[in-house]
């Protein structure tokens, strides 16, 4: 989607876009609140280009592997959205700051939140863990923009649980539970009774306007849009929706069970509804 990124020793260099000061500001607030699943920003070099720090680890390439696939993974990474969100509370952009994608109030009410909005298979970073490969890190910000955090766990759930019509999977997740894992990310997550009610309706609207507002960039911007809608990302969005609508019966019945009670010794459960 971005052009002109390279790497540079331990850095990162990316062209400087429109919307790069309100996500600088949004990493540097991110850094203060102590959250290491960014990157650092650094500067801007000589070339005008922004400077981040490159986190190093592994990402998961195609054909998929087995730790991109695992449902511990899944839960390892609702873990670390949740531990973004908790970071970016209380942040707020400065005056006129502009991002990179229109507000997503449009399907799930006012924002309350800087969603990330595209934590897909390439912009999870993983490292070796005591169990294995483990995500710790989130890159490419360019996307992210106010919202809910509903909205957030939805499109990370796109790619991941994933929500996408059969014929649209990546081989290793075509044969998967795809409800249950959705269970174990709002699970892993800490999501409320409440939220789990509006996930389908939801991302069913999500999905739908997503296929309409690359359209729109397409026409505008062309580049990269133009190039998603030729080869069909449009039409996949619409049939996961329509796949999504036709499983929300079994979806939702997994997302109506008991949220287990995960507090630690003097903190509280995360997620419980009252």
């Amino acid at each position: 989607m971005t052009e002109g990124v390279v790497r540079v020793g331990r850095t990162v260099r990316r062209p400087v876009r429109s919307h790069t000061a309100a996500v600088h500001g949004l990493l540097r607030h991110l850094e203060a609140a102590g959250f290491d699943g960014a990157p650092r920003v650094l500067g801007i070099d000589a070339k005008k280009r922004e400077i981040l720090t490159y986190l190093p680890g592994v990402v998961a390439r195609r054909p998929l592997p087995a730790f991109a696939t695992a449902d511990s993974t899944l839960a390892a990474l609702a873990r670390l959205q949740r531990r973004y969100h908790e970071a970016v509370a209380g942040f707020a952009s400065a005056p006129g700051a502009w991002w990179d994608g229109e507000v997503t109030r449009f399907v799930d009410g006012p924002p309350d939140t800087i969603c990330h909005c595209d934590i897909n298979l390439e912009n999870v970073i993983f490292q070796p863990g005591r169990d294995g490969l483990r995500p710790y890190a989130l890159i490419d910000f360019d996307l992210a923009r106010p919202g809910t955090r509903l909205v957030d766990i939805i499109q990370t759930l796109r790619h991941w649980a994933p929500i996408a019509d059969l014929a649209d999977r990546d081989p290793a997740l075509r044969d998967v539970d795809v409800a249950a894992r959705i269970a174990i990310f709002c699970e892993a997550y800490g999501l409320s009774y409440s939220e789990r009610a509006r996930l389908v309706p939801v991302a069913s609207r999500w999905l739908r306007r997503s296929r309409a507002t690359i359209a729109q960039r397409a026409r505008m911007r062309g580049g990269a849009w133009a190039r998603m809608l030729d080869v069909g990302v449009g039409e996949r969005l619409i049939r996961s929706a329509m796949w999504l609508e036709r499983n929300q019966p079994e979806i939702e019945s997994r997302l109506r069970r008991p949220i287990r009670p995960r507090a630690r010794p003097g903190r509280s459960a995360p997620g419980r509804a009252p």
